[in-house]
């Protein structure tokens, strides 16, 4: 054998086609398919670090799969289905406290070398470097076939722990510091050789401190929406003032998150009527960079998060619809309108946005789609892989047609994406601003339809037509339970063999 060069290292997309020649020579005595390569790909998107390989002569001859869970979200009982999200991997996150190892092998012509010793060692490493409690697998015990009769699983693995009998994966293990923490039932159950029975082992992390996350861990999560009314302004301080009543109020409930509407200060379009309307919006953009610094302000010293509706922006000279999120540690975030209506087009020369992606919080994963594109399922289908938890909508409509489309469709998209959706809009009439005469809304809080939900998909809702806030509670963890033991299941059930999203030339 040639070893003129060994490295570990990161696995990498390019490495597919040689890692699938060592899986397929390492598991020959399982009926295990190996890994396909668009699970490699996400599994390198979402966790590079837990990835690693062992090269020979620039060879991929051996690799270790890991991810990231919240143990306790799964326990000692789990399956290997279960704990891989059934091989998708969205039981990965970074909030995690323990690396689970998915998968170690090398290949059948490499093996005496101890380089899974390496790859062992490595993960240890990358443990202690996240400040993980531990390293947790299932772990084959193939020489068990040979004792079946004789021998329980629990007596199978004593005899291995004390020498008496040889287990090449098990006694590996313990000499590499793990222990057995249990026997699992049906870990694996085309696993032949260990009958289905795996060993779930772990290694301890020594240097592992606790840090306390109390704070941040929210399930039940308070929403604030303002539908808002229509009504004259002289300047900005007046528009701001009545904003912050609205965030006041809100947060006096200790709401996590406050929704304003789209294009809620067109109000101060009025001064702009001798304008076309095209360039009355432009004017009304210089506004937004004001209006964008008053929040920031406000969600910090009201403590919560505000989506400020949407305002016009001008950016690089060409006129965009755009959400702002001022989370309350004083961090913002922006999204830009995909879908300008034909009449946003027509009337003021809008452009639509190019980027669609979800927002950490510390309340949540969130989404946020501007009216209109609430109605394009391939949008919220984007956030939902990017593991979107609430879905907020501000809208701006002038009829209750228009406000139907979109409430239709946000109810749609919270049962197709398994997630809560908020909608909120502007009420009343403008008669001294061109174009935005009359609104229309009912403000409301959607939910998925299911058990252990409102049987109408209804969490809250506002009066039709008239200025009030709503105040809800959403628990995120019943989106978990909705995931793994809904009646439907959306999410998991797609074909994706059959079709799928693209989003600029990358699958979802």
């Amino acid at each position: 054998m040639d070893l003129q060069s060994v490295e570990m290292r990161n696995l990498e997309v390019q490495d597919y086609q040689d890692l699938k020649k060592s899986m397929k020579s390492a598991y020959m005595d399982m009926d295990e398919d190996y890994w396909d390569a668009n699970s490699i790909k996400r599994l390198i998107r979402l966790f590079p670090e837990g990835q690693i390989c062992i090269t020979v002569n620039d060879t991929v001859v051996g690799c270790a799969l890991s991810i990231i869970v919240d143990y306790q979200k799964y326990g000692d009982n789990h399956t290997y289905k279960q704990i891989t999200g059934d091989s998708t991997f969205k039981t990965h996150t970074d909030k995690g406290d323990v690396l689970y190892g998915i998968d170690i092998f090398i290949h059948p012509n490499y093996r005496g070398l101890r380089l899974a010793r390496r790859l062992y060692e490595a993960r240890k490493a990358l443990c202690e470097k996240l400040n993980l409690k531990s390293i947790i697998a299932g772990g084959r015990i193939p020489n068990y076939q040979k004792y079946q009769n004789d021998l329980t699983p629990r007596q199978y693995i004593d005899k291995v722990k004390y020498k008496e009998i040889y287990d090449p994966t098990l006694s590996f293990q313990l000499a590499n510091d793990f222990h057995v923490r249990k026997v699992l039932r049906n870990y694996l159950p085309e696993d032949s050789r260990s009958k289905g029975f795996a060993t779930l082992i772990e290694w301890n992390n020594v240097y592992y401190e606790e840090i306390s996350t109390a704070i941040n861990q929210k399930t039940v999560v308070r929403i604030g929406l303002v539908q808002w009314q229509m009504r004259a302004y002289n300047n900005i301080s007046e528009l701001m003032k009545h904003a912050e009543y609205f965030v006041d109020a809100v947060s006096d409930y200790q709401a996590d998150f406050i929704l304003f509407p789209e294009l809620f200060n067109t109000p101060l379009m009025a001064d702009y009527n001798h304008m076309d309307s095209a360039k009355a919006m432009r004017e009304l953009a210089k506004y937004t960079q004001p209006i964008i610094e008053e929040f920031s302000k406000l969600a910090v010293s009201y403590n919560v998060n505000i989506i400020a509706g949407s305002m016009p922006t001008i950016y690089e000279e060409s006129l965009y619809n755009v959400s702002y999120l001022f989370k309350r540690n004083g961090a913002m975030e922006e999204v830009y309108k995909i879908h300008p209506t034909p009449s946003e087009i027509s009337s003021w020369g809008m452009r639509g946005g190019d980027e669609v992606r979800v927002f950490e919080t510390d309340a949540g994963k969130i989404g946020i789609l501007i009216c209109y594109d609430v109605e394009f399922p391939e949008l919220s289908r984007i956030l939902a892989s990017q593991d979107m938890q609430i879905l907020f909508v501000p809208f701006l409509t002038d009829t209750q047609n228009g406000f139907n489309r979109v409430k239709f469709c946000a109810q749609a998209r919270a049962v197709e994406n398994e997630c809560f959706v908020a909608i909120a809009g502007c009420v009343g009439n403008l008669p001294n601003v061109n174009n935005m005469g009359i609104s229309y809304a009912q403000s409301a809080v959607f939910t998925p339809s299911d058990f252990g939900f409102p049987t109408n998909g209804i969490q809250s809702e506002a009066t039709p037509n008239t200025e009030m806030i709503v105040i809800a509670d959403v628990d995120l963890s019943t989106l978990e339970e909705l995931h793994e033991y809904g009646s439907v299941q959306n999410l998991k059930d797609r074909r994706t063999d059959l079709y799928n999203i693209t989003f600029n030339g990358k699958k979802v």
